[in-house]
């Protein structure tokens, strides 16, 4: 049976323990001037805490790898070389703290230029430094603006963007990296038949939806290390399929376990398993609700699979691993709650909590 703190091996690089933190925005970065999506002092104390705090990786928050592939303008960034610098130092932070460096690459499609989440989520106007979103198709996320259809061109400098952002990742110190596929960001909205409605090669049946994904592993894969994982968060379901009252064509965990097989093919090391964001939709409220979606894509491909969502009890997080349903699990509000959740788990279920020398009299 797997131990929630034994090390995973992933190529040449072993992660500590498998409780790991979640990639989850927070809003914090310059939204203009020279230090534009450059992680701040808040990001350095944020991250940094939680490596202390036991767990072992820290996934950096979504980082647009273009302007306009943030989702707000107070998102991270890194295209640029004060991105790059500064997000070199959050990377030694954490590595100081005992946990892996991780980051999430990420382009927010039709889903970007909002506002923060607390002060309403609504579009910002270009006054409001705001911009055009992009996506497959022209269409809206609801209450969103119609974006705009990326041609082929445009579809290449993105996966482009992608390459350039972990070339720059690794140079800032970071030891994997996450391509985001997920909760509606540009890649899902290009996965799921919903928002892709093109009729070139980039949309159609799943191998043309799926081409930009592949293309972009292919892209990152080229410029990170062999010895080094390449990642890759999934939402496993838009959870319209499981609606009755809903007949729609979407994507479906059926789709999600071929595009695990394409994937892993072609180099991705870890499937991080969520789901949703792409319409609103109804999501059921199980605790088990997303992370049996993990188990059944394990099962079905062999593959490494994190699981994520609801997971906050220790005990379950670690059943979650010896009944074969993940390898690892990714924390999210749990991590915020507490930033030391992993050394408190460690203690709760015999494991070894991994305190800095400094904290030893915690003990």
């Amino acid at each position: 049976m797997t131990s929630l703190f034994a090390p995973l091996i992933l190529r040449e690089l072993q992660i500590p323990n498998r409780v790991w933190m979640s990639p989850m925005c927070t809003y914090s970065a310059e939204p203009t001037g020279p230090l534009t999506g450059a992680p701040t002092d808040f990001h350095l104390a944020h991250y940094t805490a939680r490596a202390a705090g036991g767990v072992g990786l820290v996934m950096v928050e979504a980082t647009g790898v273009r302007p306009e592939g943030r989702i707000s303008p107070w998102d991270l960034g890194l295209w640029s070389d004060a991105q790059e610098r500064e997000l070199g130092r959050l990377a030694a932070s954490i590595a100081a703290a005992g946990a892996v460096p991780a980051i999430q690459l990420a382009h927010a499609g039709r889903k970007a230029s909002v506002n923060k989440p607390w002060l309403g989520d609504n579009a910002l106007g270009l006054d409001e430094h705001g911009w055009t979103p992009v996506g497959p198709s022209p269409i809206a996320f609801p209450g969103l603006p119609v974006p705009h259809e990326l041609t082929r061109d445009e579809i290449a400098e993105v996966v482009q963007a992608f390459a350039a952002s972990a070339r720059r990742a690794l140079a800032a110190g970071f030891q994997a990296v996450e391509i985001h596929a997920a909760h509606g960001y540009l890649l899902h909205s290009f996965l799921s038949p919903l928002s892709n409605q093109r009729t070139d090669e980039y949309g159609g049946d799943l191998a043309g939806r799926a081409r930009i994904v592949l293309e972009t592993i292919d892209a990152v894969r080229a410029v990170w290390p062999d010895g080094l994982p390449v990642m890759l968060r999934v939402s496993t379901t838009d959870w319209v399929a499981e609606d009755p009252e809903d007949d729609r064509a979407a994507w479906t965990v059926e789709d999600t376990i071929e595009l695990t097989r394409l994937a892993t093919a072609r180099g991705v090391d870890l499937i991080d398993a969520s789901s949703g964001g792409l319409v609103r939709a109804r999501i059921p409220h199980d605790r088990d609700y997303q992370t049996r979606h993990a188990g059944r894509i394990r099962r079905a491909t062999g593959a490494t699979v994190a699981a994520v969502g609801r997971i906050d009890d220790p005990a379950w997080a670690t059943r979650l691993l010896e009944d074969g349903e993940a390898d690892a699990v990714f924390l999210g509000r749990a991590l915020l709650r507490d930033p030391s959740w992993a050394n408190a788990a460690a203690v709760a279920v015999g494991g070894k909590p991994r305190y800095l020398e400094q904290y030893a009299y915690a003990v």
